[in-house]
């Protein structure tokens, strides 16, 4: 079980992004617009580094569901290998078949 701090943390982080994520893309598309003049170009560049750095999609670091853990994490099932196993051990995953012999 990872630390609650860190779980914690990362749920935040995850809702800073949601809630500045529109804000983002509109001054992204700004910033790549070469229509646009270079000094409209330039005050979005300093607007979107003046938002909070954990506003950016790049912070969120994948976590286990079931544990937190952040290593060895399965982006299809979005839990980590020990959790994985521990479930396809019980039979909780269908169409998982652990081995045992």
């Amino acid at each position: 079980m990872a630390k609650t701090s860190s779980v914690q943390k990362d749920k935040k982080v995850r809702k800073i992004v949601a809630r500045y994520a529109e804000k983002r893309k509109e001054l992204k598309d700004i910033i790549m617009d070469q229509d646009r003049p270079i000094e409209e170009r330039f005050r979005a560049q300093l607007k979107l580094a003046a938002l909070p750095r954990n506003s950016s999609k790049v912070r969120i670091h994948n976590r286990c569901e079931v544990t937190g853990r952040p290593h060895a994490y399965y982006r299809k099932l979005r839990m980590s290998r020990i959790a994985l196993r521990d479930l396809g051990s019980v039979g909780a995953i269908p169409g998982l078949v652990k081995s045992s012999w």
